[in-house]
């Protein structure tokens, strides 16, 4: 057996450039992903900025536990409004039950 060390130094040249072209990809593939997040962050803040001036405009304030607070009132006006609206509605089944037993009745 001859022992050939530019043989061995070949294999050593071949693995680390094997391991600097992964590397170099892996690199790549980072400073590609870094673009994309920092183009999500830049389109989110811009949304985020357009989001708070539109709820300047309609509600006066961009503040969450703010809008939170005006969200909790809205809902509670609706439940009142939803059940003004079921009384009235039994009140009318009720009338409209009254009327039909009076027809019933004289018959």
């Amino acid at each position: 057996m001859i022992n050939n060390p530019n043989q061995t130094g070949t294999n050593r040249d071949s693995t680390v450039e094997q391991e600097l072209n992964e590397l170099r990809h892996h690199y790549e593939q980072l400073r590609d992903r870094k673009v994309r997040t920092e183009q999500d962050v830049a389109n989110l803040t811009a949304q985020l900025e357009t989001l708070k001036q539109q709820a300047m405009a309609e509600y006066g304030t961009s503040d969450i536990k703010e809008l939170q607070t005006l969200l909790e009132e809205k809902r509670l006006q609706n439940e009142e409004v939803v059940a003004k609206y079921r009384q009235h509605i039994q009140q009318i089944q009720a009338d409209l039950a009254s009327v039909e037993n009076a027809v019933e009745g004289g018959r």
